[in-house]
């Protein structure tokens, strides 16, 4: 069985095979005749079906299965004896009008995983955020946790900021209602921008039952295509007024937090510890953010496409999904392929190159290490015990925790090797980042 491997680019390969149409032959008839004892037809009973109808009935499927196996024993050959690791799945394709009658000829076109080169991150530099947890931040902590719990009570005043605001109303481009541009009993906040700033100032000091028309511009990359640019003619009719009211920081407060007596003193504490422990969760975003950045500048990789192509795929399939659970439809939402191909080339490099570190500098996390990981994790659930066991009888679960815990040793890595210096960074600045 000849093969001959081509280089055709940086990370392109193909290889050339041949199959001896003789030895195909030969494996078509044994398996055939291994068909024939068990093969069933109307009129014969098992294994008194004749070679000839076993042949024309299945004899094209078979020598396909044939060729099939030898192309791809051929192929696994060729990859091992040259040392190829490769990337994504081969292109096969069967050359025509073959010189040598006796040869099956074919092509496999793959690319190859490329070498990693584990750059030098001692230059680096690397920010270690400081953040103070004072009381201050708590009671900031606590007005966030109460509005959050806020309700609406009907008011007689004109709408302000803040305020839930039901209407109905109508929009027109050119005299005539455009798609979503007409609904009845349509509540909102003001403030939170669901709407066009245009439409919400216009909405701004009216009170209960009264009507207003207005002109909106919608900005040119508004979603809506058949809108975008456009000048409509809204009508719209106030039908009431909320304002929000706030919940007290009293014991019901309290429990609704989880402290089962109401005490304000522990719910303080309780808010603390959960604040504390997000703090630290998002000050590691932010150094594990900077550590793989490093290791990406210092170690550029030229990328095998169909691995990209792949991670690519799984990012809109998972980006999809997550659409899909909210209820929306593609065809609601801009949704462009290509704004996931950097982060897909991203993801590939630093998979890349953290295998190459987890080999080479031995990385890979003890199992005392992924349980620090789960337990650490279970901490924010009602009963962390029950949480740590859960994830010991999820396998897949497991293997993202082990992932976590080797991406960890990967940073503490690079913070071994970096130059690393702290920075104080303000309470309000690290909890609005959603770093």
């Amino acid at each position: 069985m000849a093969v001959n491997v081509e280089q055709l680019g940086a990370l392109e390969r193909r290889v050339s095979m041949s199959v001896p149409v003789q030895d195909v032959d030969r494996q078509v008839g044994d398996r055939l005749k291994k068909l024939a004892r068990d093969v069933k037809m109307a009129g014969f009973r098992p294994g008194k079906v004749p070679m000839k109808m076993v042949v024309q009935q299945y004899g094209p499927q078979v020598r396909s299965e044939v060729i099939g196996d030898e192309v791809q024993k051929a192929f696994t050959e060729a990859v091992k004896e040259s040392k190829l690791r490769v990337a994504g799945q081969p292109r096969i394709e069967k050359k025509e009008g073959a010189a040598d009658a006796a040869q099956f000829e074919f092509s496999a076109t793959f690319e190859v995983y490329p070498e990693v080169k584990l750059g030098d991150v001692s230059a680096r530099s690397i920010e270690r955020p400081q953040v103070s947890v004072d009381d201050g931040a708590i009671d900031r902590t606590l007005e966030i946790l109460r509005k959050q719990r806020v309700t609406y009570v009907a008011s007689a005043r004109a709408v302000q900021d803040g305020d839930r605001l039901t209407i109905d109303f109508e929009g027109k481009i050119g005299g005539e209602i455009f798609p979503g541009g007409k609904a009845t009993a349509f509540a909102f906040v003001l403030g939170e921008r669901r709407m066009l700033p245009e439409f919400e100032k216009n909405a701004l000091g009216l009170a209960t039952g009264e009507t207003k028309s207005f002109d909106v511009t919608f900005p040119e990359d508004y979603h809506g295509k058949e809108v975008a640019g456009k000048t409509a003619t809204f009508t719209l009719q106030v039908k009431q007024v909320e304002e929000p009211k706030l919940p007290g920081l009293d014991a019901e407060f309290a429990r609704q937090l989880g402290v089962a007596d109401g005490d304000l003193e522990k719910m303080r504490v309780e808010v603390r510890s959960n604040v504390e422990r997000e703090v630290k969760k998002r000050i590691e975003a932010r150094i594990k953010a900077q550590a793989l950045q490093a290791l990406l500048d210092a170690a550029p990789i030229e990328l095998p496409k169909s691995l990209v192509q792949m991670e690519q795929q799984q990012l809109i399939q998972q980006a999809v999904g997550e659409l899909q659970a909210k209820g929306l439809k593609l065809e609601q939402l801009p949704f462009d392929p290509q704004v996931f191909e950097e982060n897909a080339r991203r993801r590939v490099a630093l998979g890349l190159i953290i295998n190459e570190l987890k080999v080479k500098e031995k990385l890979n996390p003890k199992p005392a290490e992924v349980r620090a990981l789960i337990e650490a994790e279970s901490q924010s659930y009602e009963h962390p015990a029950e949480v740590v066991k859960w994830f010991y009888m999820q396998p897949q679960r497991l293997s993202e925790m082990e992932s976590l815990a080797l991406e960890s040793n990967v940073v503490n890595w690079v913070l071994s090797k970096a130059k690393v210096s702290d920075k104080a960074v303000p309470f309000d600045e690290l909890m609005g980042s959603g770093s």
